[in-house]
């Protein structure tokens, strides 16, 4: 399995499981993850049906370099079980990612994981499936650490907002959208979940990725909202539409004036330790440990992003 911070995520692109003309057009979008919904995005009397659709998109589509994740439903539906068993038994040689909705506690992940494993060694697979969960409940953002600590195939956690809106019963409008509530509330309603699952994320060495932003044809709202969640460290942001997706691959890139500032501080740095001195003064700012290691995290992305890039003109 990739390690989690070896796979690009800037963008995840949600498609329905029921529609097989948008998962055709998935497969040339510029989203770094393809995320097959069988969950929120079908409606119960199509479950059955998407479920093969997506097998079949799975087994006969070329998704090229983007990762392959399926969103199955949440462990109290009737539907979770076989969506793990048919596609994974069917599609594990193309499968990357299952998406673990409304994660409430470590047991969700560790009845996927255990599914997973047998699965796996009953068809003798050379391959192991990642798990993503999906924080979107009260319960899910009450036990973040359990969570992020639970299975070794954990590679991210997803903030949610919609359904954490109705767990928490909060007034909401549209999911991701800024409402009237949010002018009445003196800060950012979001800000404790979604700086929880970023620190649960990094001390565990999972990625982390937003909740999407529903209004896709509102270009200023989703780029104040991918800056708000660079800001505050996620790796990227889901999205429900493919005219969000160049949008959001830019904001969570670094800016070509901040990956020449990076290498500069770096060489800098490298050329005054050789020189037996610590903290130095580089262009007018005082440069320390502290600086390289932010530093660092920027090269790590653009290195991620030119290897994609190099991958998809070959």
């Amino acid at each position: 399995m990739m390690a989690p911070n070896d796979r690009l995520t800037r963008t995840m692109l949600f498609v329905p499981g029921s529609n097989q003309r948008m998962i055709q057009k998935s497969a040339e979008s510029p989203a770094d993850v393809i995320c097959l919904d069988l969950e929120d995005a079908v409606a119960p009397d199509q479950k059955v049906e998407a479920r093969s659709n997506v097998i079949q998109a799975l087994q006969h589509l070329d998704f090229g370099f983007r990762t392959r994740m399926v969103r199955i439903n949440a462990l109290d539906t009737p539907y979770a079980y076989r969506d793990v068993i048919e596609v994974v038994e069917a599609c594990w040689q193309t499968l990357d990612l299952i998406m673990l909705p409304k994660t409430t506690s470590a047991l969700d992940v560790l009845f996927i994981d255990t599914l997973l494993k047998q699965i796996e060694a009953n068809i003798h697979s050379t391959r192991s499936i990642g798990i993503e969960s999906q924080i979107e409940t009260a319960s899910g953002f009450m036990n973040l650490g359990e969570i992020a600590r639970s299975s070794s195939r954990l590679e991210a956690l997803v903030f949610g907002p919609g359904d954490y809106a109705a767990s928490m019963r909060m007034p909401l409008s549209n999911i991701g959208v800024a409402d009237e509530f949010d002018a009445m509330y003196p800060g950012h309603r979001w800000h404790a979940a979604m700086h929880s699952i970023v620190a649960a994320a990094r001390a565990n060495g999972l990625r982390c990725m937003d909740g999407p932003y529903a209004d896709y044809q509102d270009n200023a709202g989703i780029e104040r909202a991918s800056n708000i969640a660079r800001a505050m460290g996620f790796d990227g942001k889901q999205c429900i539409h493919p005219n969000q997706l160049a949008l959001v691959n830019r904001i969570f890139s670094p800016l070509p004036v901040e990956v020449e500032w990076a290498r500069e501080v770096v060489t800098a740095y490298q050329q005054s330790v050789a020189a037996g001195r610590g903290a130095f003064s580089y262009k007018g700012k005082m440069i320390d440990a502290a600086n390289i290691r932010m530093t660092e995290t920027i090269l790590q992305r653009q290195n991620s992003i030119d290897a994609r890039n190099k991958e998809i003109k070959l």
